[in-house]
């Protein structure tokens, strides 16, 4: 698939110019700090030393008063306090913060987390009954619950208190709940918007500590967890989450939780991990327990406290991961098959493919491999207890979250954000909301948004490139989204040797520039190049990330390529 190459906007020279005197650093490099908002000495220092004691203050979130008041009239009167959460990785890694947190202080706490396919996403009557029948009367809701305004009502009619923990968009109406700790509530002044679920729940231990005047390492001591969840959640690593998020990698990589640790171990790679290594090497096998089997299966995993119980649970959840990826590969091939009979893109902007046999814990991940395909907003339904239920997923720069508001009469819930949302609906809609979701669209979303683009950070010379300039970039990790890892173009290289593919997907080739070092280079998935590449002493221009690979205890600079054109 063809890719837009697109240059970042260049910032003020004098600026660049003065923060690259002023830190000893490439220009290039400054170039890119200026365009992430960087400008001076102390800003880059920030950036590149985050601190915990930069964090917000978490009684700025609106309600978390309210919130330490009901938990603290809950322990005094010794109350039973159920922690509710949602069953993928934001959701398990939530519950297991809140549990281990507020059980140091009550044994009077157990956690609930819905089952996918019998109850489906978020706060269910199932729960709140079993809650009744136990005698719980507070439950903390995490990572779920702001749209669940007709089941905290149902909740308040037994007795039982909510305190709801949530980083997605409220409705127009907010539940009644005793509090409701979410910044993108339109009345709260929290500063940074972006945490995920756990996030919040660390907010909440965070704001408990502070009260009770207790060490910040009775919280801290979860920063891992709430890595887990930002690198999981594809939230913006910026603000806060930049923080917890750099911290939390530190704790990964030197004392892990024992349920992480074993993970870890059981998955083949056990140090030295990214956030990017979370989200491919932990986060599927976290998710896979309540994709094929139950979360709660995560939550044990996450909560263990001896060597052997850790490894017998990520045994378990690594063998559910294994049957979770033979299950999504296998309805993704039908999907696509699906999508050829029937041509269904033909003229159209968008994808809806529905089976009724389809897994429902893994229809998300066929959704996010349908759009790297098509490259179109796509939903991706299956049945479930009488219903509709699906998963949809967008493209960079399109907001789906609003594009399914406008179907929101069609559907009996939906709930997400711009990039990836929920949603079920009777089956006599399906027709209906596919024809609505491809004209809204179709009316909102440009050409240029249907293309894959490449952000190019900087051009450089190959020249450039070495130990203090990949130990500079280094330090600008966390890499995610709002900090990415910065692209950049050469032109006019050519190969030394030739180019030859690696298994059946990946390239690899070796470089050089005009009196510049050589480079080896990786492409993957890029085997598709391999061909026009034949030409001998063609010029042409790469753009990349540079990267240090290490191979038998040998580190050696190496560039990831993200795109080629050969130069007329």
């Amino acid at each position: 698939m063809k890719k837009r190459w697109v240059q970042a906007v260049q910032g003020n020279p004098e600026t660049t110019d003065l923060l690259a005197q002023k830190l000893n650093i490439d220009k290039s490099l400054a170039q890119i700090l200026v365009q992430r908002g960087i400008s001076s000495f102390d800003d880059a220092r920030e950036y590149f030393r985050p601190e915990l004691a930069k964090l917000h203050d978490p009684f700025l979130m609106k309600d978390m008063d309210k919130a330490i008041e009901r938990i603290d009239t809950a322990l005094n009167k010794d109350e039973k306090i159920l922690i509710y959460g949602d069953y993928d990785v934001d959701g398990t890694t939530s519950v297991a913060l809140a549990f281990s947190f507020f059980n140091q202080f009550t044994d009077r706490i157990a956690y609930y987390i819905p089952d996918r396919h019998k109850e489906g996403y978020g706060i269910s009557t199932t729960g709140i009954d079993y809650a009744k029948t136990e005698g719980f009367s507070l439950i903390i809701a995490l990572d779920c619950g702001i749209k669940s305004t007709d089941k905290i009502a149902y909740a308040n009619t037994l007795g039982i208190d909510f305190i709801i923990c949530d980083h997605h968009l409220p409705g127009d109406e907010l539940p009644e709940a005793i509090a409701i700790l979410d910044p993108k509530r339109k009345d709260c002044p929290y500063p940074f918007k972006e945490l995920a679920g756990c996030g919040i729940g660390f907010k909440l231990a965070q704001a408990y500590c502070i009260t009770h005047q207790l060490p910040a390492t009775q919280y801290e001591r979860y920063i891992d967890l709430v890595m887990v969840s930002i690198a999981a959640d594809i939230v913006p690593v910026e603000d806060e989450n930049r923080i917890l998020a750099y911290h939390g990698l530190i704790k990964l990589n030197t004392a892990p939780c024992m349920g992480l640790k074993a993970l870890m171990d059981i998955s083949g790679k056990n140090k030295d991990y990214t956030l990017t290594d979370v989200v491919f090497t932990l986060a599927p096998r976290i998710n896979a327990a309540g994709r094929m089997d139950h979360a709660n299966q995560a939550v044990k995993m996450l909560l263990c406290t001896e060597d052997n119980l850790a490894l017998e649970q990520s045994l378990l959840i690594n063998l559910q991961n294994t049957d979770r990826k033979t299950s999504d590969q296998s309805i993704t091939a039908e999907a696509l098959a699906l999508i050829g009979e029937c041509e269904i893109l033909v003229g159209k902007k968008t994808t809806v493919v529905y089976h009724e046999s389809w897994n429902k814990g893994v229809i998300g991940i066929v959704a996010s491999r349908l759009t790297e395909t098509y490259y179109r907003p796509t939903v991706v339904l299956t049945k479930s207890n009488g219903l509709l239920t699906g998963s949809a997923r967008s493209v960079a720069g399109f907001d789906l979250y609003e594009a399914l508001l406008g179907c929101v009469d069609l559907l009996v819930q939906f709930g997400g954000h711009k990039f990836a949302a929920g949603l079920t609906m009777k089956p006599e809609h399906i027709e209906t909301f596919a024809d609505r979701f491809e004209e809204i669209v179709k009316a909102t979303i440009t050409d240029d948004l249907l293309c894959p683009e490449i952000k190019i950070d900087n051009e450089i010379r190959l020249s450039q490139i070495d130990g203090k300039f990949q130990r500079i970039i280094a330090q600008m990790a966390p890499f995610g989204p709002h900090n990415p890892a910065p692209i950049f173009v050469t032109n006019d290289v050519t190969f030394v040797g030739r180019p030859f593919v690696v298994g059946t997907k990946h390239l690899k080739l070796t470089i050089k520039q005009q009196n510049s070092p050589i480079f080896e280079c990786i492409g993957f998935g890029m085997a598709e190049e391999f061909e026009p590449l034949l030409q001998p002493n063609q010029p042409f221009s790469v753009c990349y990330t540079i990267e240090e690979n290490v191979w038998k205890d040998q580190k050696r600079l190496q560039l990831n390529i993200k795109g080629i054109k050969i130069n007329n």
